[in-house]
């Protein structure tokens, strides 16, 4: 059995241009270098799950035809942030000529802006270096990350969510391939949870089907929404000072129920937002999703974060006194 029988993520990745769901201005322009042939270093910027690996590797299909496989080294920057990726892999793919008839061969680079700032610049002058050989397609969510010199030696395709509507008509697809019995509003809480993330909202999609059928009760069973309920708790402890409690209960989210700090960032957030939006606590979220972002260790920070929150919301029963 394949990957794709298992995953439908894999199995309804896009093989062609053609395919993409949505970013259709960047698939135009895209289409015209393929068509020459021909085309720059490109650089794509965007959210996660909105198709910029898949249209990456849509590019080497189409331009590469069948020796597509040979002559695409595709690598997670994210794995191997270091210099020696940049010498020991890269390097040495972009060194020598591939004797297939193609124009060039392909480096993909996913989530580049995980990469360091040295392993950047080696990277900057293997760019230059191969000029003549090799394109490089760079992938990265924070445009803010990748150095000056690597964004001036590329064309930049900022993309963008995917639509609510095509995200529910592809999932509509996929259940109707699939066999799956599905309703509109089960497919429309898929993606107000996964807020634009085709491949987020895919894998609920899946998950929700292995109950036999998709509608808000599965639905709502594959995304735990029990802990969403426990998130808003644990924000009401925060806000109300009492920040060991909030704590232990935040732990317990994480390491018995597996939630992930992704998703407890965002269920902690809507949660803060929804009971009060001062200027104070619309920072602190800013600062602590901007620290997760960039790496840092999740729990020191989630947990600086309702320490944060409980100071704020002592604060303000202090003033109201």
């Amino acid at each position: 059995m394949s990957i794709s029988d298992l995953m439908w993520v894999e199995k309804y990745r896009p093989r062609r241009l053609d395919d993409v769901v949505n970013q259709k201005d960047i698939v135009e322009g895209i289409k015209n270098f393929v068509k020459k042939r021909d085309m720059p270093n490109l650089l794509f910027a965007g959210p996660a799950g909105v198709g910029k690996t898949t249209v990456a590797l849509c590019i080497a299909r189409e331009l590469l035809g069948e020796h597509w496989r040979d002559n695409t080294l595709e690598l997670n920057a994210s794995d191997e942030r270091g210099i020696n990726m940049v010498r020991e892999k890269v390097k040495m793919f972009t060194r020598y000529t591939s004797i297939a008839d193609i124009p060039f061969k392909i480096v993909i680079l996913d989530e580049a802006d995980e990469m360091t700032p040295d392993a950047q610049t080696a990277l900057r002058r293997i760019i230059e270096d191969s000029a003549t050989t090799t394109r490089f397609i760079l992938i990265c969510n924070y445009i803010s990350q990748i150095i000056e010199p690597i964004q001036s030696r590329c064309v930049i395709f900022r993309f963008k969510s995917i639509s609510k509507e095509d995200v529910i008509n592809h999932l509509a697809k996929i259940c109707t391939n699939e066999n799956v019995k599905y309703s509109i509003d089960a497919l429309e809480i898929i993606y107000d949870y996964s807020n634009g993330d085709l491949r987020h909202a895919i894998n609920i999609l899946q998950a929700a089907a292995s109950f036999g059928v998709v509608n808000s009760t599965t639905v709502k069973s594959a995304l735990g929404v029990s802990h969403k309920a426990k998130v808003s708790e644990i924000a009401e402890l925060a806000l109300s000072g009492k920040f060991n409690e909030a704590r232990l209960k935040m732990l317990e989210l994480l390491r018995v129920y597996g939630l992930s700090e992704s998703d407890l960032m965002r269920f902690l957030s809507e949660a803060v937002m929804s009971k009060n939006s001062n200027s104070d606590i619309v920072r602190v979220l800013a600062e602590y999703d901007y620290r997760l972002a960039v790496g840092a260790h999740p729990e020191i920070q989630l947990t600086a974060l309702l320490a944060e929150l409980a100071r704020i919301g002592s604060s303000s029963k202090d003033k109201g006194k």
